[in-house]
């Protein structure tokens, strides 16, 4: 019998029916019960029963409706990845980058999808807070949090699982947060610039309102005071991590102190505007100057020459951010993850 062109239009449009958590159950051999607890972590599950489980979804493409499971649960099963700097920044500055990709990665290893949002002004902050706060998402990775910006508190007073990458200033002990070491790598950046015999080591600052910022001028000032040498306020000007204000710091340091001899600068993008300056201004590096930056991100490898640099473990700051948020969500105390960071030389000091 052949079927018409009316017909088998119908059949052509005829979509296929999703699988469903019944499909996976038949295919697996195993209640419809066991199939829920294997999607909701695997608890009580023996090993065999959760083997052939996760075979039957790969066999069958069952994919979790989340908007179901969330009316069940209550949760979202996403998070954010919050950024409280301007758009531009992140296209700019590797870093932000490098972090995003980490936390994705951890992420998806749990099945959970992470929300870039971005709110580096005023009413994008409040939007975004009230979105979140509405409980669009179980939990928010905190990244480039300033000092005096009120995201962290109100995020933390709504009750929302919250982790920052640093140390939040002025927030409450309460809010977790996964850092690198800032002022002991900065601490062995400067030691290492005295032991190539310079003696008037300059510094381009990140912003002081960030911990980055004030942690590595820490660090910065107490090797200067154990050698003996102290501080000199002419030597240190105040970036914004920007490529352009490490140029615009390079070039104040050149007019308020043409004697140094080194140059401290408090991330590797801002270093390469200081490399700028200096080549504009017929200084060699390391020669005359010595340059060490900080991250080592991307940037670091594109200088010329390549930067000394202290290394952050990017890697692992994403993983333990991702661990520690997810234990939050389920409940456990805030926890403050401090990780080392690693000495780097190439050749620009």
């Amino acid at each position: 019998m052949t079927m018409s062109n009316s017909g088998q239009a119908q059949g052509q449009g005829q979509r296929r029916r999703p699988p469903t958590i019944h499909d996976v159950a038949r295919e697996a051999g195993v209640s419809r019960g066991t199939v829920s607890r294997v999607l909701n972590g695997g608890h009580y599950v023996s090993p065999a029963a959760l083997s052939a489980v996760n075979a039957a979804i790969r066999k069958t493409g069952y994919v979790v409706n989340r908007h179901a499971r969330s009316l069940i649960t209550g949760r979202s099963d996403s998070v954010a990845f919050l950024l409280t700097e301007q758009l531009d920044r992140f296209f700019e500055d590797p870093n932000f980058n490098v972090l995003l990709r980490g936390c994705n990665e951890a992420l998806a290893a749990h099945d959970i999808p992470l929300l870039l949002m971005i709110a580096g002004t005023d009413d994008e902050r409040r939007r975004i807070t009230r979105y979140i706060t509405a409980g669009h998402v179980d939990g928010v990775l905190l990244v480039s949090s300033h000092s005096g910006d009120p995201v962290a508190e109100q995020l933390r007073k709504a009750d929302v699982p919250l982790v920052a990458c640093g140390k939040p200033l002025g927030q409450s002990s309460k809010v977790a947060y996964v850092a690198a070491d800032d002022r002991d790598g900065a601490r062995d950046m400067v030691r290492h610039l005295l032991s190539t015999g310079r003696r008037r080591i300059a510094m381009v600052t990140g912003p002081l309102d960030t911990p980055g910022g004030t942690e590595r001028l820490a660090g910065y000032r107490e090797v200067l005071a154990e050698s003996g040498i102290g501080y000199d306020e002419r030597l240190v000007v105040t970036g914004d991590y920007s490529r352009a204000s490490g140029e615009a710091g390079a070039t104040r340091l050149l007019e308020q102190a043409p004697d140094m001899d080194a140059v401290f600068v408090a991330s590797d993008l801002m270093a390469q505007g200081v490399l700028s300056a200096l080549r504009g201004a017929g200084r060699r590096v390391p020669e005359d100057i010595a340059v060490g930056g900080f991250d080592d991100s991307p940037a670091a490898l594109d200088s010329e020459p390549a930067l000394t640099t202290i290394r952050q473990p990017w890697s692992r700051i994403s993983a333990e951010m991702v661990r520690v948020l997810l234990g939050l969500i389920g409940g456990e105390d805030p926890a403050a993850v401090i990780l080392p960071t690693e000495f780097v030389r190439r050749g620009s000091a």
